[in-house]
């Protein structure tokens, strides 16, 4: 039986964990909520990013400006995928959609692992970050804490964006009719842009924000991919509130099981999954149909 000390420990790093996995979650969840595209390339972008601020913060020194130039990046490379190769299939068939998206992700992936190698590589700590802080009979890293502070602002700015905002209005429009608001003077396709490159910069940014805390490695974001996979099953398609909880209830799951068997915590996320599935199929904030 795990003490008290571990188990709180382990809370505060689900909920880290579970932070990183909703702002994955995000991205992932818009781009198939607004675009109807599963994006099987995620975990690769997720990669990309961490490898960003390697390469950034390793030539300026700063972890800030690795942050805000490998976000600037990421927009970039979202706006390519999307200009050059998605917007292509945003009316072929879902299997069509899943092929070139899991082609894509395998592109990014080998690309890196020629680019750097297969072994891998070590972001530092910034040095505001450093250190560990004193939480009654806890002692927990500091870099951690301030993870889950950045990352809940950077979710709150995104639900900002997409819901309060007027291209917001204009992309759920564009789902329903985009025949019609192009009939306005509205450019959809614009938009269906602005909302990839998005997520595609929320996956990135996660990677740069968990890449001081493991190494990093081509193969990174295959396994936050699969979890992302079931944040958004159980948060429900498309939901971006069910997103950001559902990523803190899988990280959650993930390292508390991880203090009683490390083995069985993959097995537990998908468990409640399949529950959840057969209780609620459409997931927690989810509706039957389309979102």
């Amino acid at each position: 039986m795990p003490s008290a000390s571990l188990l709180i420990s382990q809370a505060f790093n689900g909920l880290a964990l579970g932070m990183l996995l909703a702002l994955v979650s995000s991205g992932l969840t818009i781009i198939l909520g607004t675009l109807g595209v599963l994006n099987l390339a995620h975990g690769a972008l997720f990669m990309a990013g961490a490898y960003a601020i390697f390469v950034v913060a390793g030539y300026t020194g700063s972890f800030l400006a690795g942050l805000a130039a490998g976000t600037v990046l990421m927009l970039v490379l979202g706006t390519l995928l999307e200009r050059g190769l998605i917007r292509f299939f945003y009316d072929r068939p879902p299997e069509d959609q899943l092929l070139v998206t899991f082609g894509a992700g395998i592109i990014i992936v080998e690309a890196v692992r020629a680019i750097f190698g297969p072994q891998s590589q070590h972001v530092d700590v910034p040095s505001w970050g450093q250190g560990a802080v004193q939480l009654g009979f806890l002692i927990y890293p500091t870099y951690r804490l301030q993870l889950i502070g950045i990352v809940a602002v950077m979710l709150a700015v995104l639900y900002v964006i997409l819901y309060r905002t007027s291209i917001g209005l204009v992309v759920r429009a564009g789902i329903e009719d985009s025949r019609m608001v192009g009939i306005l003077g509205i450019n959809v396709r614009r938009a269906f842009l602005l909302v990839f490159a998005i997520g595609v910069a929320a996956a990135g940014l996660s990677g740069m924000l968990y890449a001081p805390i493991v190494a990093v490695t081509p193969d990174l974001g295959e396994t936050f991919l699969v979890q992302s996979f079931v944040v958004v099953v159980i948060g429900g398609l498309g939901s971006y509130p069910g997103a950001v909880l559902g990523g803190i209830i899988a990280g959650e799951i993930i390292s508390v099981t991880s203090a009683f068997s490390p083995a069985y915590s993959g097995v537990m996320l998908y468990a409640v999954m399949a529950l959840l599935l057969v209780l609620r199929p459409q997931g927690l904030f989810g509706s039957e149909g389309r979102v």
